[in-house]
């Protein structure tokens, strides 16, 4: 198995769109599904109709990804949207993420699962305080690739000293917070230039447009490089004749690879076993692989339940204390002492926020301490007590077993998303409050 997967039909790329207010990015968006022939002819008909009654001439392909009424009419993107569209050579899910700054938790949901950032900036304005804020996010969830979209380059005259500036300012920037992999693309989303055709207009330019880059980039990585992460979602028992003695854990497998006769740790119990059999859609295999869904035996019987987690290779050490940036996404403050349930792949647990350590400027990505709670978008470190333990792996190491939610005990509200462990290694850490007594909820 390579290390990563080949662009063909089949292979797909989640990527995720971010940009500041007026930067095109609804436009880019538009014309990326209109030019590569994602879009339907009753949606363009629409879209035509709805341009023409606002008195513009030309189709506003914008009209293709604002479906809110209320961003049709403020001309701005407010929720996530998600597109699913395809080429010849790859497949994708594309999420449209707002670009104003009160909407940073919106970026932070459609990123969470991208394989690839695309970060729109203004070829007249540069780099501004959201480009950073939208990059720094991007290094935040560890999104392995980014792609900086320098649009309106028709506005200034398709220079190649404005793109230079403004990629090499940018790249510069995303280095500092640990992204290796930059790719800066001079277009015009109005003009279509470099977008899905090469533009006429900038012959300077000698890469990939955007679309050829999306096409291309290596997508997935090698399971068998990661450790096996197996959370458990559902036990299976017939107890039927034909299966009198069968027991079955169902679930997805996070990442690694699991074969049958491959040593396991059940985790948090620390029991251990081997594999005895891989059951995918009701067939036995010998293999596993993430994402696959299947049902895991053991060689023993031992007790397990839905959040348990079966693991193989480098096995976490289940813990109740918990460190995490985490990024609010909630109206409602995040406070110390708050009591809160924390949902890890298929496992819930209580937990009390003993402290919040700092929060960052997402600007600045300075740590200020001291804080009380997190506002709605805030980023910040906390160090959480669990009424149970967990076996969490660093974000860093694993996207998928790093990361869980804090949800609302009283109404299942999610309130918090968290990535275990530090978010920037380049920055100091500041000195933290002092813990509050813990509590018998936990």
């Amino acid at each position: 198995m390579s290390t990563t997967q080949e662009a063909t039909a089949t292979s797909l790329l989640r990527f995720a769109t971010a940009g500041s207010v007026d930067d095109g990015k609804s436009t880019l968006v538009g014309r990326l599904l209109h030019d590569s022939k994602s879009v339907l002819a009753d949606q363009l008909e629409a879209v035509e109709h709805a341009s023409r009654r606002r008195g513009q001439e030309a189709p506003d392909l914008a009209l293709l990804t604002d479906g809110l009424r209320a961003e049709r009419e403020q001309g701005i993107t407010i929720d996530v949207a998600y597109r699913y569209f395809a080429t010849a050579r790859r497949r994708f899910i594309l999420a449209d993420t707002p670009g104003h700054v009160q909407y940073t938790r919106n970026m932070v949901t459609g990123a969470s699962t991208a394989e690839l950032a695309v970060v729109l900036v203004d070829a007249r304005n540069g780099v501004v305080e959201q480009t950073r804020r939208h990059a720094a996010v991007a290094a935040l969830l560890r999104v392995p690739h980014v792609v900086l979209a320098v649009n309106k380059m028709d506005l200034v005259d398709y220079a190649e000293p404005v793109f230079a500036a403004i990629a090499e300012e940018f790249t510069a920037y995303a280095a500092s917070l640990g992204v290796k992999d930059v790719v800066a693309v001079p277009i015009s989303a109005l003009a279509g230039d470099n977008v899905v055709e090469p533009s006429a207009h900038m012959d300077w330019y000698g890469g990939p447009t955007l679309l050829e880059h999306l096409e291309t980039v290596p997508v997935g990585t090698d399971p068998s490089a990661e450790p096996a992460r197996f959370p458990v979602q559902y036990v299976i028992r017939p107890q039927s004749e034909e299966f009198h003695d069968y027991r079955g854990y169902a679930g997805q497998l996070a990442s690694g690879v699991l074969r049958v006769g491959d040593a396991v740790t059940v985790l948090p119990s620390g029991h251990t076993s081997t594999v005895a059999a891989i059951d995918a859609l009701g067939t036995a295999t010998e293999i596993a692989w993430a994402p696959q869904s299947v049902t895991v035996r053991l060689a023993d019987d031992i007790d397990i339940s839905r959040g348990d987690l079966i693991a193989a290779g480098r096995v976490p050490v289940p813990t109740k204390d918990v460190e995490a940036t985490v990024c609010h996404l909630n109206e409602r403050p995040l406070h110390v002492g708050a009591k809160v349930l924390l949902k890890h792949t298929t496992r819930t647990v209580r937990a009390l926020v003993k402290e919040i350590s700092y929060r960052i400027d997402i600007d600045t990505l300075e740590r200020r301490s001291g804080a009380e709670g997190l506002n709605v978008n805030d980023i910040g470190h906390v160090v959480l007590r669990t009424a149970e333990p967990l076996a969490l792996d660093d974000y860093t190491d694993n996207r998928r077993t790093g990361s869980f939610v804090l949800i609302d005990p009283s109404d299942g509200t999610t309130l918090t998303a968290g990535m275990a462990g530090e978010a920037f290694d380049t920055v100091s850490t500041t000195d933290a409050p002092d813990a509050p007594e813990e509590e018998d909820w936990v």
